[in-house]
């Protein structure tokens, strides 16, 4: 049995406090808490490297955790290894006559199987074995249409599901060790996405990226791991609209996973414009390099999902960064592409921006952490400075495509160390 320490959890009786000295006075990033029902339990991860802690807070007067404290006050409760197999764990620890509290796993948190050996066993102290699961449990509302106001727009939240990508390409060269404790893997190496499409309504409505789509065959969904079960069309009507509603419809960049909700196959096979009283914007670089693959590029660009536009006569191509409608502009980061692009959203004194590839993920946050998908990393790595920079400056809301759990965040630094605040 290979062990290695994922976290220790610390019991709390006053949450406040405890968040007032580990990310206020240590400046550590706090995830979004997570209910475990079946411990009673809230549990509140704070990445360190390699290892967490957990700040566990009871939600219920006779959970063990409250015991504990009623008990003992709050304090150290437990640490936790990590294991590739909790099941053949246990069996080997029972046949050495160790004391389990557990006799077999249960549901844990982060979508983890999980059990507790006895202190009598372990020199008085608790442990928890881990087996890490396919993806951590998402809020409630992780599906959910947001809606929010930067002056005199709104902005609405879509999500057209989601997707898993391998999770050493989006990552690069930060070693599994680190972002798996972000992004747990599931047992095909993948990391679960979402995507999430922006409206935005002002002058005229404007959808920014549109998803996936679902023109795709039963072997790509097995590939990429595809969840559509809440999508595009489904979150557009919750919004109260229609695809007729829409005007504009502005590409980040053409990848499958931003623009495959373009088109759509009609009954006759044919490939039409999603939305039909569109004008689809796309930059005329990244129009010229999905229209012209090499091998390295070739999977992410799928003609199917673009070209038929420019057949329909609802293509605009844009040569430079610029106002698209009033308070809605481009800038070109590159990097992931040469041609891609945040869109700024902008109105009276408030900012938010549509981050899209170029920070696809809270996890993404410090600089080094670049997708290997990246064609430029290194203009990435520049795009990245400059962008938290401005957003600094501008207390801009920041909307990440790709996080499975955060639509739009605050983006805050503490002596070098950048955390997210939820925007909603």
């Amino acid at each position: 049995m290979r062990a290695v320490l994922d976290h220790v959890g610390i019991a709390v009786k006053d949450l406040s406090a405890a968040l007032a000295f580990y990310r206020d006075a240590l400046g550590l990033h706090v995830e979004v808490p997570e209910e475990v029902a079946s411990q009673r339990v809230r549990a509140h991860f704070i990445p360190t490297g390699q290892s967490s802690l957990e700040l566990l807070e009871a939600t219920a007067s006779d959970s063990a955790i409250a015991k504990y404290v009623e008990k003992r006050g709050p304090g150290l409760h437990h640490i936790t290894l990590r294991v590739d197999d909790v099941r053949a764990a246990l069996d080997q620890l029972r046949a050495r006559g160790v004391r389990l509290v557990d006799e077999q796993p249960r549901p844990g948190a982060e979508g983890a199987l999980v059990a507790f050996i006895h202190p009598s066993s372990a020199h008085g102290v608790l442990v928890e074995l881990k087996q890490v699961g396919s993806g951590r449990v998402q809020p409630a509302d992780a599906t959910a249409v947001k809606k929010y106001r930067v002056g005199d727009l709104e902005l609405i939240s879509l999500f057209d599901g989601y997707i898993r990508l391998d999770g050493g390409a989006m990552f690069g060269v930060v070693p599994r060790t680190l972002w798996e404790k972000q992004a747990p893997p599931d047992d095909r190496g993948r990391i679960l996405l979402a995507m999430r499409p922006l409206v935005v309504r002002g002058m005229r409505t404007m959808l920014i990226d549109a998803g996936l789509g679902d023109k795709d065959d039963a072997k790509f969904h097995d590939i990429y791991g595809v969840d559509r079960s809440r999508n595009l069309d489904l979150t557009l009507v919750e919004a109260g609209l229609r695809p007729e509603d829409i005007d504009i419809v502005l590409a980040s960049h053409l990848h499958f996973d931003h623009c495959g909700g373009f088109t759509y196959r009609a009954a006759d096979g044919t490939i039409r414009p999603k939305f039909p009283r569109a004008q689809y914007v796309v930059r005329r670089g990244e129009w010229e390099d999905a229209t012209h693959t090499h091998e390295r590029n070739r999977a992410s660009y799928l003609p199917d999902n673009y070209v038929p536009l420019a057949a329909a006569g609802v293509l605009q191509l844009v040569d430079d960064d610029q106002t698209i409608m009033p308070g809605v502009r481009v800038k070109r980061t590159g990097g992931h592409c040469m041609h891609h692009q945040i869109i700024y959203i902008e109105s009276g004194s408030k900012t938010a921006v549509f981050a899209a590839d170029l920070v696809p993920t809270t996890a993404h946050l410090p600089n080094p952490w670049i997708m290997g998908y990246d064609l430029y990393p290194m203009d990435t790595l520049a795009a990245k400075k400059t962008f938290f920079a401005d957003v600094a400056e501008k207390d801009a809301v920041v909307f990440f495509e790709h996080d499975p759990a955060v639509a739009a965040a605050y983006i805050r630094e503490d002596k070098g160390k950048r955390r997210y605040e939820r925007a909603d």
